[in-house]
């Protein structure tokens, strides 16, 4: 299994599984992990709650994060990532259906490393998936891992 793990943070399941079935016909096979709301999103970055035990160290390659999320909000999340030296550098690609400029600006200025609305359109939906795969998972040199 392909160790660069892709954290998934999706609270809809249809698009969940949209987002996995586009991920698998992109030919990209890394380990997805899915988060369904803000506070596990957390929980599994820093190895607490259902993911206690889990070492942090290990962070994902990228995370897809939405942003209408339960619990805790997806602006919030990329928040608190940046705010933490352990998940301060982790790609995020906000991947969200909302089209809100206020959404956009919010996200850039948080720290997102890139905002993409999903498209409506499965074959559409493919095609920028297979692109955020290539980019993140095969050309992007990710940070070095923290000492």
């Amino acid at each position: 299994m392909n160790e660069k793990v892709i954290l998934l943070v999706e609270d809809n399941r249809d698009d969940e599984e949209l987002t996995l079935l586009a991920l698998k016909e992109s030919n990209i096979l890394n380990e997805v992990v899915v988060a369904r709301d803000g506070v596990e999103t957390l929980d599994y970055l820093f190895g607490a709650g259902k993911w206690a035990g889990r070492d942090p160290s290990r962070r994902p390659q990228i995370i897809l994060l939405d942003l209408k999320l339960p619990k805790l909000g997806g602006l919030e999340v990329l928040e608190r990532l940046r705010a933490d030296p352990r998940t301060a550098l982790i790609p995020v690609v906000v991947l969200t259906s909302s089209s809100e400029e206020e959404d956009v600006i919010a996200s850039y200025r948080l720290g997102a490393n890139s905002y993409v609305r999903k498209p409506v359109e499965f074959h559409r939906f493919v095609d920028a998936v297979h692109q955020l795969g290539l980019y993140w998972l095969l050309l992007n040199e990710a940070p070095p891992p923290r000492r």
